[in-house]
C-alpha cells in the first residue's frame, strides 16, 4: 500500500469510514433499545438445578393464574388497630377485585399479634411492565384512606417496581455519564481537541454494533439480557474500546514523530499494536466466556454478551480508528502536534524518573510493593459474600424496603416471603406437622384453592400440594437460611413425601452455595486462559506465570481494601454472592491488559536493547498511555454508581479501584522491577531474547539509566 497510487491508498480508509458511518447511523439507536428485550424476573438470578428452582417451576401449577403479590401494610398511628379500621382496610383493598391489572379477590386485612398493624395481600398481573408503578399507586392511595393509619406496600410487586425504577433510564444516563467522564479525561490528558472526540466516536460505534448484535440474539432467545448485564455491557465496551484506541493512537503518534507519512504511520501503528490489542481482548472475551461454566443464569448471560462487546470494540479500534487517523493525520493531535521527542524515551520525563527509581534498586522496589499488597490482601478474608440484606439492596430509600421493615416489626420476620414446600398430597399432614416442629418456623399450612394457606381443603395438583411455612427470622437473614437448611433436612426425612423446599430464603441460600461452587470452577479456568494467551504472546513461560501471580495479588489486595471500605465507610454488611466472581473476571482479565501492553513493548525493546534497557524503555514509552487507559477504564466503571443498587456500587468500586491499583502500582512498579531483578532468565525459554541479550550486554553495562 505504501507504493500504491495515491487514489488507491485512500480507497480502503474511505471505504471503512463509509461502512462505519453506516453502522453508526443504522445500528447506533440499538444502544438505547436493549431495555426492550431485557428481563429482570426472578428466574434470571437462580441456579439451574437447585432445589429452590425446582420449587419455583413446580409452584406454577398451583397458581390458577400467574400473579405477583403486593402486601399492603397498615400501622396504627396511635395505640391499637380498631375493628372499624380492620373493616375499612378490608373494604379498601376489596374494591380492586376484578379491576384491570388485578387477579382474584384480595385477602382480608389481618391484624398482628401486637394489634398495632394490619396486612393484606393483593394479587397483580405479572406482565404489567411500565404500568406497575401506577397500579401500586392506586392501591397505596386506597389503603391510605383508612383513617388513623399509615399505609405502605411491600412484597415482590413493590420490590419489582423499585428495581425497575432503579434501572429506568439506564441507557441514556449511564452512557452519558460514562462518555462525559471519558471525554473530560482525554481532553485533560492529551490537550487535543479532535482526538478525544474521534476516540469517543469509535467507542460509540462499537457499542452500537454490539447492542444491535445482542438485541438480535436476545430477541430470538439465543442470549439473555437483564438490567445488570445491560449496564455492564455499556461500560465494558466504552472502557475497552477507549483503552485499545489509546494504545493505537499513541503508537501512531510515535510513528508520525519519527517522520513517517500518515499512511505509513497508520500501517506501522496497527502492525505493532494489533498483537497486544487482540491478545488483551482475547483475555477479556475468553475470561467472560468462562462464565458459561456458571450454574447461575445471569452469570451465564453476561459471558457471551460481554464477549460480543469486546469483539466489537476490537473491530472498531483496528478498522474505524485507523481510517480516521489516515484522514486527519497530524491534525488529529492539534494543537499538541507530534514532536520528534515523542518517538524516543527522552520526552517522557515522569516515567524516566520512575524507570530510574526501579533501575537503582529493583529488588527493593518489588519486595516492598509486594509486601504492601500482601498486607491489604490479608483483609480479603473478611469480605462477606453471603448476600445483601433486603434493606441494603438499594442504596437510596426504596419504598419497598421501608414497607418490609414495617411488616417485620409487627409480623413474623418471614411474613410475605414464606418458605414454599411442594410435597405429595398423601403426606401433606405429616409434612405440615414436621415443618411446624422445625425450630425457626412460626407457622405452616397447606395452600387452598383460594390461594391462602390453611383456608380450606388443600389444593391438589397432579398429586402434589403446596405448603407455605412462615419463618420467625427475616427472610434475608442468616438465621432464616439456617432454618431453611434444617427444614430441608427434616422434610427430606419424611418417608414418601418427596418434599422440596423453596421460596425467597431458599433461593438466597442456593444462590450463595452455587456462587461458591462457581468460584472454585471458573477462577482456575480464567487463570488458565490468561496464562495460555500470555505464553503465546510473549513466547516465555516464566514471565506469564509472574504476570498472572501479580494480577491475582492485585485482586486479593483490592478485595481486602473493599472489605474495609464497604464496612467502615459505606455501611454494607456484605456483598452479593456474585460480586467476588464478577470482580475477579473483570479485574484480572482487564488488569492483564495493561501488563500485556507493557510487556509486549518490553519484549520488542529487549530484542534490540537487551532485558534491562528493554524494561526501562518499555516502561518509559508506555507509561503515559497505559496510565491514561487505566484512569479512563476506572472512570467508566465508576459510572455504574448512577444505578442505585448495592450490587452495581460494589462492582464499580472493586473494578475502578483495582484498575487504578494495578495501573499505578502493579504495572508501574512491581512487574518491571521484578522482571529487571530476574534479568534475561525471565524470558526463558525465549531464545531470541537470550541471543540478543548477549549481544547487548556490554552496551547495558555502559548505560546507567534509561
Amino acid at each position: 500500500m505504501k507504493n500504491a497510487p495515491r487514489g488507491a491508498r485512500w480507497l480502503v480508509p474511505l471505504a471503512l469510514l463509509i461502512v462505519w458511518l453506516g453502522i453508526g447511523g443504522i445500528l447506533g439507536p440499538y444502544a438505547g433499545k436493549l431495555g426492550e428485550v431485557a428481563t429482570n424476573d426472578q428466574a434470571a438470578f437462580l441456579p439451574r438445578n437447585a432445589e429452590s428452582t425446582q420449587v419455583l417451576e413446580a409452584r406454577q401449577a398451583f397458581d390458577q393464574s400467574e400473579t405477583v403479590p403486593a402486601i399492603v401494610v397498615w400501622t396504627a398511628d396511635n395505640g391499637r388497630v380498631t375493628e372499624a379500621q380492620q373493616a375499612a382496610a378490608t373494604q379498601a383493598v376489596g374494591e380492586f377485585a376484578g379491576r384491570p391489572g388485578f387477579v382474584g379477590q384480595p385477602s382480608p386485612a389481618l391484624v398482628s399479634k401486637d394489634a398495632r398493624a394490619m396486612q393484606a395481600v393483593v394479587q397483580l398481573e405479572p406482565d404489567l411492565g411500565e404500568e406497575l408503578p401506577a397500579v401500586l399507586d392506586e392501591v397505596r392511595a386506597a389503603a391510605r384512606g383508612v383513617s388513623g393509619t399509615g399505609a405502605q406496600i411491600a412484597g415482590p410487586a413493590a420490590s419489582q417496581a423499585d428495581l425497575s425504577d432503579a434501572f429506568a433510564g439506564i441507557d441514556g444516563l449511564l452512557l452519558g455519564v460514562a462518555l462525559v467522564a471519558v471525554l473530560l479525561i482525554l481532553l485533560l490528558v492529551y490537550r487535543s481537541v479532535l482526538l478525544p472526540f474521534v476516540i469517543i466516536l469509535s467507542a460509540v460505534f462499537a457499542l452500537g454494533l454490539a447492542c444491535a448484535v445482542v438485541y438480535a440474539l436476545a430477541e430470538r432467545d439465543v442470549v439473555r439480557v437483564d438490567g445488570q448485564v445491560q449496564g455492564i455491557l455499556s461500560i465494558l465496551v466504552i472502557g475497552a474500546a477507549t483503552d485499545y484506541a489509546l494504545l493505537l493512537a499513541a503508537r501512531f503518534r510515535e510513528e508520525l514523530a519519527a517522520g513517517k507519512d500518515r499512511v505509513a504511520a497508520v500501517l506501522a501503528a496497527v502492525r505493532r499494536s494489533a498483537g497486544a490489542v487482540t491478545a488483551s481482548a482475547a483475555t477479556v472475551a475468553l475470561g467472560l466466556l468462562a462464565l458459561l461454566a456458571s450454574d447461575l443464569t445471569n452469570n451465564r448471560a453476561l459471558g457471551p454478551v460481554g464477549a460480543i462487546g469486546i469483539v466489537c470494540a476490537v473491530l472498531s479500534t483496528l478498522t474505524f480508528l485507523p481510517a480516521v487517523l489516515v484522514v486527519f493525520g497530524r491534525a488529529a493531535y492539534w494543537p499538541a502536534r507530534p514532536k520528534p521527542s515523542d518517538a524516543t524515551v527522552e520526552g517522557h520525563g515522569v516515567w524516566r524518573r520512575v524507570a530510574a527509581l526501579i533501575d537503582r534498586a529493583p529488588r527493593r522496589v518489588w519486595i516492598s510493593t509486594a509486601l504492601v499488597l500482601t498486607a491489604f490482601a490479608a483483609f480479603s478474608t473478611t469480605l462477606s459474600s453471603k448476600g445483601v440484606p433486603l434493606d441494603e439492596i438499594f442504596v437510596n430509600d426504596a419504598p419497598s424496603v421501608a414497607a418490609q421493615e414495617a411488616l417485620g416489626k409487627h409480623f413474623p420476620g418471614g411474613s410475605g416471603n414464606p418458605a414454599v414446600i411442594i410435597a405429595d398430597a398423601d403426606k401433606a399432614g405429616e409434612v405440615t406437622a414436621a415443618a411446624e416442629r422445625t425450630e425457626g418456623v412460626a407457622a405452616a399450612g397447606a395452600v387452598s384453592a383460594s390461594g391462602r394457606p390453611g383456608a380450606g381443603e388443600p389444593l391438589v395438583v397432579d398429586g402434589r400440594v403446596r405448603i407455605d411455612a412462615t419463618l420467625e427470622a427475616p427472610a434475608d437473614s442468616d438465621a432464616a437460611k439456617e432454618t431453611v437448611q434444617q427444614l430441608r433436612e427434616d422434610l427430606h426425612a419424611v418417608p414418601g413425601a418427596d418434599a422440596l423446599v423453596g421460596g425467597y430464603t431458599a433461593q438466597q441460600y442456593d444462590t450463595q452455595q452455587t456462587a461458591e461452587r462457581d468460584r472454585t470452577v471458573i477462577v482456575p479456568v480464567v487463570l488458565g486462559i490468561i496464562l495460555l494467551i500470555l505464553v503465546l504472546l510473549l513466547r516465555s513461560l516464566l514471565i506469564p506465570v509472574l504476570l498472572v501471580a501479580t494480577v491475582a495479588l492485585n485482586f486479593l489486595a483490592t478485595l481486602g481494601i473493599s472489605a474495609l471500605v464497604f464496612e467502615k465507610l459505606l455501611g454494607f454488611s456484605g456483598t452479593d454472592s456474585s460480586v467476588p466472581l464478577y470482580g475477579f473476571v473483570f479485574l484480572v482479565a482487564l488488569g492483564v491488559d495493561y501488563n500485556i501492553f507493557l510487556m509486549s513493548r518490553v519484549r520488542e525493546e529487549t530484542l534490540t536493547h537487551g532485558t534491562r534497557q528493554g524494561v526501562l524503555r518499555g516502561l518509559t514509552t508506555t507509561g503515559g498511555v497505559i496510565t491514561s487507559a487505566g484512569v479512563v477504564l476506572a472512570a467508566t466503571f465508576a459510572a455504574l454508581t448512577v444505578i442505585p443498587l448495592a450490587f452495581m456500587v460494589q462492582i464499580a468500586f472493586i473494578v475502578a479501584f483495582g484498575v487504578l491499583l494495578d495501573t499505578l502500582v502493579v504495572r508501574s512498579l512491581l512487574v518491571p522491577a521484578l522482571v529487571m531483578d530476574i534479568g534475561p532468565k525471565a524470558w526463558w525459554p525465549s531464545a531470541p531474547a537470550r541471543k540478543r541479550q548477549s549481544n547487548t550486554a556490554a552496551a547495558e553495562r555502559r548505560n546507567v539509566h534509561a
